[in-house]
């Protein structure tokens, strides 16, 4: 396969990936570091998937400056699994936290932690369709509440928060859909966690980072596959890891190293959506994006045509054309382009010019 033959996909996740990442992958996928066998017939143990793992360790930490205090984990189960795993950790029975609603992700974490923890509804967006993200003092902090919980990027709502809000206590993000896509400021946050298929690398793997000290804090007796501490003391290898996507997103967090770190992929994601929403603004109202300008993502573009025949002829002809997965999630409906860490700036040139010309055949 060449590039030549691939499409521009604006898939909201599993992620495009680098091109040159996925011809890493192809050239090693026969004989893995020497081994004669592919990393997916390999075991954990042996020394060239220890080196993988290790590096890919060594790499998250290094490129997202990760402080020593903090632990990283390499989990499965995604981000959902999360949302349980999270509270179950942090918080002891008596224990509270806030959580913040900004749309389906935010909404589930809320859901999800009521089943395990005494936690409650911090702020929600649902009263204005969820089309922004709260301001510091919107944000309810219970007297005693161990952290506030937010989502960073809503990828179904296309919000985001463009700066964390400071609240006097600490905050747990799902940093699933725009994970890596700036840097962080850990003296914020106690957790931060997220599915590495947006942004890093294939479905099947969490990324976890935690402060040390608090590992263990709730006391609770949990099966060993939830505790943290499992997975800290043994550097995310107590069992069977997910070891092809850790695998790839090792090769991922080297090309994002020598592109020129977070700083370099947070202007290509300021560029990305500068094109996209410069198109929107720019068409007189044909093309309309719902969500309130200040609290726009970077990652993942929603907007709305005319009507929906519109809209579903858009994204035929969009599709014909190369630009692909750019149809809406099907609880809002609309078009949604996801324009990840490894999206080429070309791809979203593509979409701009094919929105100008779609857009000049049917207003």
């Amino acid at each position: 396969m060449t590039t030549s033959t691939r499409v521009h996909n604006f898939c909201a996740g599993p992620c495009t990936l680098p091109v040159s990442v996925l011809e890493e992958v192809r050239d090693e996928m026969l004989d893995f570091g020497g081994t004669g066998m592919s990393i997916v017939e390999a075991s954990h143990r042996a020394d060239a998937y220890d080196a993988v793992h290790m590096g890919a360790l060594a790499d998250f930490r290094e490129l997202a400056s990760v402080p020593d205090e903090f632990t990283v984990l390499f989990l499965q189960g995604g981000a959902s699994l999360q949302f349980g795993q999270v509270p179950m950790n942090l918080l002891a029975p008596d224990e509270t936290a806030g959580y913040v609603d900004t749309g389906t992700w935010g909404g589930k974490a809320l859901s999800e932690a009521r089943l395990v923890a005494d936690v409650y509804e911090a702020w929600s967006g649902a009263e204005g369709s969820f089309t922004r993200v709260p301001t510091a003092d919107e944000i309810h902090v219970r007297d005693g509440a161990g952290f506030v919980h937010l989502a960073s990027n809503e990828t179904i709502g296309g919000i985001r928060f463009p700066d964390f809000p400071e609240l006097g206590i600490p905050l747990v993000a799902d940093m699933s859909s725009d994970f890596l896509s700036r840097p962080i400021d850990w003296g914020r946050f106690d957790l931060v966690y997220g599915g590495a298929q947006k942004n890093l690398g294939p479905a099947g793997l969490a990324v976890v980072v935690v402060r040390t000290d608090l590992l263990g804090r709730s006391g609770r007796d949990l099966v060993s596959y939830l505790d943290y501490r499992t997975h800290a003391s043994a550097d995310s290898m107590a069992n069977t890891p997910p070891m092809f996507p850790i695998y790839v997103m090792g090769k991922v967090l080297a090309w994002m190293k020598a592109a020129g770190g977070l700083g370099e992929f947070q202007r290509r994601a300021a560029r990305r959506a500068d094109l996209v929403y410069g198109a929107i603004d720019g068409s007189d109202g044909w093309y309309r994006s719902p969500v309130d300008v200040a609290s726009r993502s970077h990652m993942n573009i929603v907007f709305r045509l005319p009507d929906e025949d519109l809209e579903q002829r858009f994204v035929a002809e969009a599709a014909a054309a190369g630009l692909v997965n750019l149809k809406g999630h099907r609880s809002v409906g609309g078009i949604r382009a996801s324009v990840y860490n490894a999206m080429p700036v070309e791809s979203v040139e593509t979409l701009v010019g094919f929105m100008a010309d779609f857009r000049s055949a049917n207003a």
